[in-house]
């Protein structure tokens, strides 16, 4: 049997050790604290309540394929996919000559109380996209929806498919009630009524806790202990500087858009039921015909392929693409692989349909 002892010199040892890295490496620290996120030139194009969608400036000779909007999740800013030169998947879109779109749904405040679903899906994106169909002449846009926006791009495009070309899906959940969704697990027992009937809007602080305590170990301790051995390295910690500004800058959410969201689809899981109604219309996946590619992450733990994978029986698409990469949740965003592989597939997918 291992002895399991912990030996108190050890300890004191790798104590003071830590000690002196973390005092050595605070003045990089400090240096990286006004940290900015946010790479890609854009431009604020249309306005609506709250809601800001930006039109990226074009970087690369035009790929000659239909505007590319993107519906980013409620629950964090959307910078995480503009993070960095070398970590921003709009970049790398913009490099492959796409001309991209991005809804920023902004921060909801107490006048935001009881906007809600409809209000988000066929009141900010119907208009955006309607935007983008007024400025280029066109009758039809490429959605691309990232996570929670995922879903809420499924539910636009089941009532309004005359309007998408193609729909692409990244780390989009479509059942909510599998065994390894860590988050619908936390979401099952919540009494979501108590929560907004006392508060009115949910507090984004909240959620972001509720999300570190999926995996406390590796998104709280495991990270801050192994911050010590980057100190030295001022663009690693750039790099950190800006996930965890990325991490804790969660928008409170209105209140009834959240208790909607979580009772119907994490806790009675209506979409794949197709039991959704919005504006007095049933969410049919059915009349999804147009191309769907589906994207997801193979160690995604807040997303888990078993969530998504069953999107691929659902739509009425004869033209039904799933691409799965080795990656969690935030790497689809911000790992090397993705950056090298998800972009150009995206736009070789796309081409491929024009």
């Amino acid at each position: 049997m291992t002895d399991k002892t912990l030996d108190p010199q050890v300890a004191m040892r790798e104590l003071v050790d830590f000690s002196q890295k973390f005092a050595a490496g605070l003045p990089a620290l400090q240096a990286a604290a006004g940290v900015e996120v946010g790479c890609s030139e854009r431009e604020a194009v249309f306005r609506d309540d709250k809601i800001t969608l930006f039109r990226f400036k074009p970087i690369a000779k035009p790929a000659g394929v239909t505007p590319v909007l993107i519906s980013y999740a409620l629950v964090n800013r959307p910078y995480m996919m503009d993070l960095q030169n070398d970590r921003s998947l709009i970049r790398r879109l913009l490099e492959q000559g796409l001309d991209v779109y991005l809804i920023d749904w902004g921060y909801p405040d107490g006048a935001d109380r009881f906007v809600d679903l409809d209000d988000y899906i066929n009141g900010y994106i119907h208009r955006c996209m309607q935007f983008v169909m007024d400025q280029h002449g066109i009758d039809q846009v490429n959605l691309l929806g990232v996570c929670q926006g995922g879903t809420f791009s499924l539910c636009y495009t089941a009532l309004h498919p005359e309007r998408v070309k193609n729909l692409i899906l990244m780390v989009t959940p479509v059942d909510f009630n599998t065994p390894e969704n860590l988050l619908s697990k936390w979401a099952q027992d919540m009494d979501v009524d108590a929560v907004v009937g006392s508060s009115g809007n949910v507090s984004g602080e909240m959620l972001n806790m509720a999300y570190v305590s999926l995996m406390p170990f590796r998104l709280m301790q495991q990270k801050y202990v192994s911050l010590v051995d980057i100190l030295k390295d001022p663009r690693q910690v750039e790099n950190f500087m800006r996930m965890e500004k990325w991490i804790f800058d969660s928008p409170d959410q209105a209140g009834e858009a959240f208790r909607q969201f979580t009772q119907w689809f994490f806790q009675e899981n209506r979409l794949i039921k197709g039991t959704v109604e919005l504006g007095g219309e049933k969410v049919d996946l059915k009349n999804i015909k147009m191309p769907v590619l589906n994207i997801f992450g193979k160690q995604d733990h807040l997303v888990p392929p078993s969530a998504s994978i069953p999107l691929a029986n659902l739509t009425g698409s004869q033209d039904y693409t799933a691409f799965e990469m080795d990656v969690g949740h935030i790497g689809m965003y911000v790992s090397g692989k993705s950056q090298k592989q998800l972009p150009e597939n995206i736009a070789k997918w796309l081409k491929d349909r024009e």
